[in-house]
């Protein structure tokens, strides 16, 4: 049964198969997520007061220290592990999914697990969502990978994994759907929508389990009071688009700094920039939702909100561009609310009248920036809509995330703060249809079973026993191994017209290799590759023709026949 799943998922139009698979991705990653949030408030009972984080109540040495402290002591652990087991976060994912067919190793998402609890628990200013993606997407691939599915579907694993993440994380089950597709995936598909869906779905039941289902934020249903306030909302989106290309370049700019110097060394510099920020406006430290909430409720004064704007902007960048493990969806969204709230309460005091509360215009900063940041803004959208409950924002906050996002996409080069660190890593992502479209059927749905097999010294009367069935390949072997493919129909016409001879040897040997026909040469491509892969392998090996086997090379079997010719095939009628 388990055989006949991996041939079946190969095709992209197995949803049913999918959708089971993808209900059971969302409770493991919805599992894990959950395990990962109760190891950061464990280890944050034992210097912060029950309920919400309240950094403010901690000494000011502690403030200084925790941080300090914290990234030194990552910094070690990450010292200690190989290079290639460091790579982390979202721009991990998006690398391996372009690079690596979607295997993510299990090391680096056990040093995420561990290394973004220690980081979020010490009060560094980066959020819980970058390191769920990983988690999640790890949870898929890992999950593929140890029941040999074919890579195609694997890749969907991934997405599923993606969006149970986030919506467990946050409550928000639609916006994880549409963050896995725009962000990660950066592809929308319709066999992909109703596994991913059912994954976030389950996830976030599961959640709701432990954590309730409140909103993110409680706050009142804020709207915006007339078209009069459209100015101020064009200011708003204005002046979020600028700080969100700021923050971009200067999450480049530490991202390319000290390079050379060791792992411990950079974390721990990451965390004392945060730690010296954290002494004046302690505010800034860990993920900040309770001061975005104080601010939404119009609680915050306007200098708190430029304070905690500029020191979060600039202990984000560092320790985030410094290689501490840590998501920046959650301090965008903290940045956006800030100038959003100053923004409004600015207008509000220098022309007194009927106007909403800065708490409406704070969230819409929120949704602006993270669009802008991401250039993703119907993932913004979504996202504000759950985390607020409050549909009133929809209108205003369309607006709002497309200016933004576009002013932020001007000056940063037009592409979002993924790709730009991607960038940073020497790497580069390019958006091909062909790529995109083959990526998403496996070599079992589309290779041809219409085949013989035959050594290549054989009988006439064997090859005549062969041809009975009029296969349409006819894959030639020595000592057993596929050495060339040749069409049936030209070993059919060359028996039959040396067969007309007078005197025909039925014992005869015919060497397949030297009768008249239009032999290509053989390649293997196992069976669990997508048809990308299978025209890379082609490539290399430069051929036009593969026989699709086992994974265990000394398993030697056949499956079917591919050719660069069905490869094509496939695309022209996929268009």
């Amino acid at each position: 049964m388990l055989e006949k799943l991996r041939l079946r998922l190969a095709n992209p139009d197995a949803i049913l198969p999918m959708a089971i698979l993808g209900l059971l991705v969302g409770l493991l990653a919805g599992g894990i997520i959950i395990a990962f949030r109760l190891l950061i408030r464990y280890l944050q009972s034992f210097y912060l007061p029950p309920g919400p984080e309240d950094y403010a109540s901690v000494d000011v040495l502690y403030r200084l220290l925790l941080p300090s402290l914290g990234g030194l002591s990552i910094g070690v652990l990450f010292h200690f592990m190989p290079p290639s087991s460091r790579n982390i976060g979202v721009v991990h994912v998006i690398e391996r999914l372009t690079r690596f067919h979607g295997y993510l190793p299990f090391r680096n998402a056990a040093l995420q697990f561990v290394g973004a609890a220690l980081s979020i628990a010490s009060g560094h200013s980066v959020g819980r969502e970058g390191p769920t993606v990983h988690l999640g997407a790890a949870s898929g691939s890992l999950a593929g990978k140890w029941l040999h599915l074919p890579n195609n579907s694997i890749r969907t694993l991934i997405a599923c994994g993606v969006a149970a993440a986030i919506g467990a994380s946050f409550n928000t089950p639609l916006a994880g759907v549409i963050f896995s597709m725009e962000v990660v995936m950066m592809e929308y598909t319709i066999g992909s929508f109703t596994p991913v869906i059912l994954a976030s779905f389950s996830a976030t039941m599961l959640s709701r389990q432990v954590y309730g289902n409140a909103p993110a934020f409680i706050v009142p249903a804020l709207q915006m009071g007339s078209v009069q306030e459209l100015p101020v909302v064009f200011a708003t989106a204005i002046t979020v688009g600028l700080i969100a290309a700021s923050f971009t370049a200067l999450l480049h700019y530490f991202s390319t700094l000290l390079t050379d110097v060791p792992p411990w060394a950079r974390m721990a510099l990451g965390g004392l920039i945060t730690g010296l920020c954290a002494v004046t406006v302690p505010q800034i430290m860990g993920v900040s939702y309770g001061v975005v909430n104080d601010t939404l409720l119009g609680q915050v004064p306007l200098w708190l909100m430029l304070s905690i704007l500029i020191l979060k902007l600039l202990a984000t960048a560092a320790g985030l561009g410094m290689g501490l493990p840590g998501g920046l969806i959650g301090p965008s969204m903290v940045l956006g609310a800030m100038v959003g709230g100053s923004v409004g309460l600015t207008v509000s005091t220098l022309f007194p009248g009927e106007m909403s509360s800065h708490g409406f215009y704070a969230m819409l900063g929120m949704g602006a920036m993270m669009g802008a940041t991401l250039q993703a803004p119907l993932s913004a959208l979504m996202a504000l809509l759950e985390l607020t409950a409050n549909p009133n924002i929809l209108l205003p906050g369309m607006l709002t995330v497309i200016v933004s996002g576009l002013i932020s996409k001007e000056l940063v080069g037009g592409k979002s703060i993924y790709l730009r660190l991607l960038e940073a890593r020497g790497l580069t992502f390019r958006h091909n249809p062909l790529a995109q479209s083959l990526h998403h059927i496996g070599v079992a749905s589309v290779m041809n079973r219409d085949f013989t097999a035959s050594e290549r010294f054989a009988s006439r009367e064997t090859l005549q026993h062969l041809m009975k069935r009029s296969p349409r390949w006819v894959v030639v072997k020595e000592e057993n191994r596929p050495i060339a493919l040749l069409p049936g129909a030209d070993l059919a016409l060359y028996l039959e017209e040396s067969g007309e001879e007078e005197e025909v040897d039925e014992e005869q040997q015919i060497d397949l290799m030297e009768i008249p026909a239009n032999r290509q040469k053989l390649t293997a491509v196992p069976r669990h590759v997508t048809l990308w892969e299978a025209l890379d392998i082609l490539d290399k090996e430069k051929s036009n023709a593969s026989y699709v086997t086992r994974e265990d090379s000394s398993q030697l079997g056949i499956y079917g026949i591919l050719t660069r010719k069905d490869i094509e095939a496939t695309y022209r009628y996929s268009e």
